[in-house]
C-alpha cells in the first residue's frame, strides 16, 4: 500500500483550511482543527507460524470551536464531506450551550511556531509482507532457541507505521509534518518445576536502521524470562531499592504528572507551589528536548501550534518550570511551556558509571524490574505498588522475587535518590538509567 506523505500533508492542510472557513461561516469567533492520516503493516508470528497480518489505514479529524469563551469539540474518523460537516455542527452546538470559561481560547499568536529545523522524523520502512514475516520469525526463533526452558511463546511482532499530522487554527497557523515509527517485539514463556514465567523485550525507532537486531531482541526477551525462574517471596522489611530503567522511567513520568498544569490548577498534586523549590538532590537535572533529531517524541510545535524548545525542567535539584498548555497556564496565571500534548524526550543526568557500580552501592536490597497496579496518590504522594525483581546481598544478585509490595512517598523518594546509572537501555521517549532509592518498605510474607 503506497503512502505519499507530501501529497497527504497538502491534502490535510487544505482540509483544515476548509473546516476553519466553515467554522467562521457558522459564527465561531475562533477555531482549531487537527487532522491526521496514517497507515501501517503489522505481522505477528507465534510458534513459528503466522498468527496475524494487519494492514491498517486510519484517519482522524478533531475540531474545536469557540463562541467567545464558550468551547465545543467534536471528532470524526470519517473524512467525507458529510461526516465533517456533522462533526463541525456538533462542535458548534456544544459551544453555544457551554458555560463561559475565561481561560478558554487559542494560544497567544506570538507563541506560535514560525520556523523550525528538519527533525528527521520520517523514514518509511518499505519492505514486503513476506520480509516482515521473516523478521518476526527470526526474532521469535532467537528467543525460543536460547534455552530449553523456554516452553511457549506469545509471539514476535513487527510493526511498520507512518503518517502525517496537521494542525491549524484561525490565527493563520496551518502546518504539519510526516513521521514514522517502527517496532519489533517478542514475548516468551519459560517453565521449570511447575513454575511458569513470562517476559518480553522490544525495540522501537523512527528509522528501521536504528532498531536492535532481531537476534538481540529475541535473546533479551528470553534472558529476561529465564532470569525470573525460581522466584521467591520476601519477608516484610525496609531496604534500599534499585529501580531498573524500565520502572525508573515510570517514576519520572509520575513526577512530570505532579508538575503538570491539570494537577496544579485542580490543586491535586503533592508538588503544588513547588516552582523554584528543591525536590531532588542537588546533582539532579531533568532535561526536555523536543527538537532532538529523530527523537521518539520530537515535535517542532505542540498540539496547539506553540513552538517547542529545549529546557531544563529541573536543574541542581530545583524545579525550573512546570508542564503547561495554554489553558492550564491561564488557570495558573502563567504562560504556556509548549507542552500541550505532554513532555517530549526527557532525560535525567546520570551520576554513576555502570549498573555494577549501582549494585555495589545498593549492597543489600531489592532490584525492581516490574511494577503492577496503580498505587500513587497524586494529592499526598503516597506510593504503594506490587513489584517483582531480584534480591541482592553484598552487591551480588541472589535470586528473583515476586508477590511483594513496595511502599513509600514519592516526594520523599525523589529526595532520597542516591544515584542514577548510565544504563539507560530501555526504549522510549523518557531516557533514564536505574534509580537507587535510600530505603522503602517491602511488604511480603
Amino acid at each position: 500500500m503506497s503512502f505519499d506523505a507530501n501529497a497527504k500533508q497538502a491534502q490535510l492542510q487544505s482540509l483544515v483550511d476548509t473546516v476553519l472557513k466553515h467554522a467562521r461561516e457558522k459564527g465561531a469567533s475562533a477555531a482549531e482543527v487537527a487532522a491526521n492520516s496514517s497507515h501501517g503493516i503489522t505481522a505477528t508470528v507465534r510458534l513459528g507460524e503466522v498468527e496475524t497480518i494487519e494492514n491498517t489505514s486510519d484517519n482522524g479529524l478533531g475540531i474545536t470551536v469557540y463562541y467567545g469563551q464558550r468551547k465545543g469539540s467534536a471528532s470524526t474518523s470519517d473524512l467525507s464531506d458529510g461526516a465533517i460537516d456533522e462533526a463541525l455542527t456538533a462542535a458548534c452546538d456544544i459551544a453555544k450551550y457551554a458555560a463561559e470559561d475565561p481561560c478558554a481560547g487559542l494560544p497567544d499568536e506570538n507563541l506560535l511556531a514560525k520556523e523550525w529545523p528538519d527533525l528527521d522524523l520520517y523514514h518509511p520502512w518499505q519492505i514486503p509482507v513476506e520480509e516482515t514475516i521473516s523478521i518476526a520469525t527470526a526474532c521469535e526463533a532467537a528467543a525460543r532457541s536460547y534455552d530449553p526452558r523456554i516452553s511457549n511463546s506469545d509471539g514476535a511482532t513487527v510493526n511498520q507505521d507512518e503518517g502525517v499530522g496537521v494542525y491549524g487554527n484561525s490565527l493563520g497557523f496551518n502546518a504539519g509534518y510526516p513521521s514514522s515509527r517502527h517496532t519489533i517485539s517478542c514475548s516468551v514463556l519459560a517453565s521449570e518445576n511447575d513454575e511458569m514465567q513470562r517476559d518480553y523485550w522490544y525495540s522501537t525507532a523512527r528509522d528501521s536502521r536504528d532498531l536492535e537486531s532481531v537476534e538481540s531482541i529475541g535473546r533479551r526477551a528470553a534472558e529476561r524470562t529465564i532470569s525470573r525462574l525460581g522466584a521467591r517471596k520476601l519477608s516484610t522489611r525496609s531496604a534500599p531499592i534499585l529501580f531498573k530503567p524500565e520502572v525508573a522511567a515510570g517514576l519520572l513520568r509520575n513526577f512530570i504528572g505532579a508538575i503538570s498544569g491539570g494537577s496544579l490548577y485542580r490543586k491535586s498534586s503533592f508538588l503544588l507551589d513547588s516552582l523554584g523549590q528543591q525536590v531532588f538532590p542537588e546533582w539532579v537535572s531533568v532535561h526536555e528536548d523536543p527538537l532532538k533529531p529523530g527523537g521518539l517524541a520530537s515535535a517542532p510545535f505542540d498540539s496547539e501550534g506553540v513552538a517547542t524548545s529545549a529546557r531544563d525542567i529541573v536543574a541542581d535539584g530545583v524545579i525550573q518550570g512546570y508542564v503547561l498548555s495554554s489553558y492550564s497556564a491561564r488557570r495558573l496565571g502563567m504562560e504556556t511551556t509548549g507542552n500541550a500534548g505532554g513532555v517530549r524526550n526527557l532525560t535525567i543526568t546520570p551520576n554513576t558509571e555502570s549498573f555494577e557500580e549501582m549494585l555495589a552501592a545498593l549492597d543489600t536490597g531489592l532490584i525492581v524490574t516490574e511494577m503492577m497496579g496503580q498505587g500513587l496518590n497524586m494529592v499526598t504522594g503516597d506510593y504503594s505498588r506490587g513489584a517483582a525483581g531480584f534480591w541482592v546481598e553484598k552487591g551480588e544478585i541472589l535470586y528473583p522475587v515476586e508477590e511483594i509490595t513496595i511502599a513509600g512517598n514519592l516526594g520523599q523518594m525523589l529526595k532520597d535518590l542516591l544515584a542514577v546509572g548510565n544504563d539507560a537501555d530501555y526504549p522510549g521517549s523518557i531516557q533514564t538509567g536505574s534509580w537507587l532509592i535510600r530505603a522503602m518498605m517491602i511488604a511480603g510474607e
